[in-house]
C-alpha cells in the first residue's frame, strides 16, 4: 500500500516536471509529434495520476476532466482551436457536474461568474464573427470556475479554475487587443498548466482523504 502511494506521488511529480518543462519550448521551438506529446504529457500524466487514485465516481470524474484537458492540449496543435475547444468544453461540463455534487455555496454565483467570463470573452476578438463561438465556450469555462467557487473543495481548486480562465482569456485577447503583445505568450502556458495542477491536487487529495 505504501509502495502504491509512493508510485502515485512520483507520477504526480513527473506530471509537474513534464508540464513545467514544456514552457521552455517557447524558446526551444520543437515542432511536430515530439512537441505535441510533450505538450499533452503534463496534464495527461495528471489524468493518469488521478485515475490511479480513483476509488469512486468522483475520482473517475476528475480523472476524465483532466483527460479531456490533455486531449485539448494535443488537439490544439494537431487540429486547431475549434476542435480543441470542444474537448476542453467537454471537460468543463464534467467538472461542473463534479463541483455541483459538492456544492456548499449559493448556486447563483455560478451564473454570475459564467456571464462575466462570457461577456469579457465576447469583447476580445477583433473579428466579430468569432465572438459568438468564443463567448459560448467561455460560458462553459466561466460556469466551471463558478462551480469550483461554490464547491467545498479547498481554495486551491477555485484558484486553479481562475488561472484556467485567465489563460483562455489571454488566448482570446491575442485575437484582439493583445495581438501584438508578448504577454499572452509568456503567461498562457504557466497559468493554464498551473491551474490544472492546482485543480488536480485539490480535488484528488480531498477525495482521497475522505475515502480513508
Amino acid at each position: 500500500m505504501q509502495q502504491a502511494g509512493r508510485n502515485a506521488q512520483l507520477l504526480f511529480f513527473a506530471a509537474l516536471a513534464v508540464g513545467a518543462s514544456y514552457y521552455a519550448n517557447r524558446w526551444i521551438g520543437l515542432e511536430g509529434v515530439p512537441a505535441i506529446v510533450w505538450k499533452g504529457g503534463g496534464v495527461g500524466l495528471l489524468a493518469l495520476w488521478a485515475a490511479t487514485l480513483a476509488r469512486r465516481r468522483d475520482g473517475w470524474m476528475i480523472a476524465t476532466v483532466l483527460a479531456f484537458g490533455a486531449a485539448g492540449d494535443v488537439l490544439l496543435e494537431a487540429a486547431g482551436l475549434t476542435v480543441a475547444a470542444l474537448a476542453f468544453l467537454a471537460g468543463h461540463l464534467i467538472a461542473i457536474l463534479l463541483y455541483l455534487r459538492h456544492r456548499e455555496r449559493p448556486l447563483g454565483i455560478v451564473a454570475v461568474v459564467a456571464i462575466a467570463v462570457a461577456g469579457t470573452a465576447w469583447l476580445l476578438p477583433d473579428a466579430r464573427a468569432e465572438a459568438p463561438g468564443v463567448a459560448l465556450y467561455a460560458l462553459g469555462l466561466g460556469a466551471m470556475a463558478g462551480a469550483a467557487a461554490v464547491s467545498r473543495f479547498p481554495a486551491i481548486v477555485p484558484l486553479g479554475a481562475a488561472l484556467f480562465v485567465l489563460s483562455d482569456l489571454l488566448i482570446f485577447a491575442r485575437m484582439g487587443p493583445l495581438g501584438g503583445s508578448e504577454l499572452p505568450g509568456l503567461l498562457i502556458w504557466p497559468t493554464y498548466f498551473g491551474g490544472q495542477a492546482l485543480i488536480a491536487w485539490g480535488v484528488v487529495t480531498r477525495l482521497r482523504r475522505e475515502a480513508v
